[in-house]
């Protein structure tokens, strides 16, 4: 919208990155920034777990939240057309967040409590449903090539952060489900604005 009454690709793209924040409660990103300081800042298992409860954010934290904004909104300024940025974040946001239960059928939640816990594990069929309407959401929005280049990616960059937070901390928190939103979000703009 802000690019269709005249400005730039890159004020519109930042308030479009603010306008997603504003609307989820920046709820993902916080998750990303508890990963960052807990998964490179602690030294075992115990102290990761213990990082990525406390609220507070560190330099990773700081950083991981403001390399995500920059690439988010660097993607939708290098797509340009407003109608075709706008199509890239609905497919982003669909998409990213349509693999999460999937990570969840495969990682368990690392500890017993929190929202990873009582979450609990999404049924098969659910977690298929929501990878196949994220995935249709996805191909229909940026198409049929662009679209399965995105998810391919997605799909490997997702799963190959489910191996390291098994490594990290033996599963997953609601925290890391966060950071695999984000990410998961920031590969599709960036397949996007691929030329």
């Amino acid at each position: 919208m802000a690019q269709l009454i005249g400005l730039g690709s890159w004020p519109a793209a930042i308030m479009s990155v603010m306008a997603g924040l504003a609307l989820t409660g920046a709820l993902h990103e916080d998750g990303l920034a508890d990963t960052a300081d807990g998964f490179f800042g602690g030294r075992d298992r115990e102290e990761k777990l213990a990082i990525l409860r406390d609220s507070r954010h560190g330099t990773y934290g700081v950083l991981a939240i403001v390399l995500s904004v920059l690439l988010r909104a660097a993607a939708l300024a290098g797509i340009g057309d407003a109608i075709h940025a706008g199509l890239a974040l609905i497919a982003a946001h669909a998409a990213s967040r349509a693999a999460l239960p999937m990570a969840m059928r495969g990682l368990p939640p690392a500890r017993p409590d929190g929202l990873g816990a009582t979450a609990g594990t999404p049924r098969s069929l659910a977690a298929i449903a929501a990878a196949l309407i994220g995935g249709a959401i996805a191909l229909a929005a940026l198409g049929p090539v662009r679209g399965a280049v995105a998810l391919c990616l997605t799909g490997g960059i997702v799963f190959a952060m489910t191996e390291v937070a098994r490594r990290q901390i033996g599963g997953h928190t609601g925290d890391v489900l966060g950071a695999f939103q984000q990410i998961g979000e920031i590969v599709i703009l960036l397949a996007a604005a691929a030329r």
